[in-house]
């Protein structure tokens, strides 16, 4: 069981709860972990903030908030199809354009 509730996503979208990010996650072969709902959250406080999220921006402010864990190389281990792609789908979010392409590996 996580260490997250429904009440550590106060930027969640509308008709997102914990149990959807499960079925999504489940769908890709992710069994969430605490850094998996971290994550989850930075994504959902990102678009709060941002009306049209730009994809480099996320991936770079996701790469700050996990630097002392790898950056973006531990967040593509917790999303293989994309920290931003795959991380979106799970948070509920639409992924910004440019992230899913699959020429370029997001699986999304």
């Amino acid at each position: 069981m996580p260490s997250f509730q429904n009440s550590d996503f106060p930027n969640a979208p509308h008709g997102w709860d914990m149990q959807a990010a499960v079925n999504a996650a489940e769908q890709s072969g992710i069994e969430l972990t605490d850094d998996h709902w971290e994550a989850i959250a930075g994504l959902q406080e990102y678009f709060s903030k941002h009306e049209f999220g730009k994809r480099r921006e996320l991936v770079d402010a996701l790469d700050e908030k996990f630097y002392q864990k790898g950056g973006t190389r531990y967040l593509y281990q917790l999303f293989p199809g994309g920290p931003v792609a795959q991380g979106c789908v799970i948070a509920g979010l639409q992924p910004p354009s440019g992230s899913v392409d699959k020429s370029f590996g997001s699986v999304v």
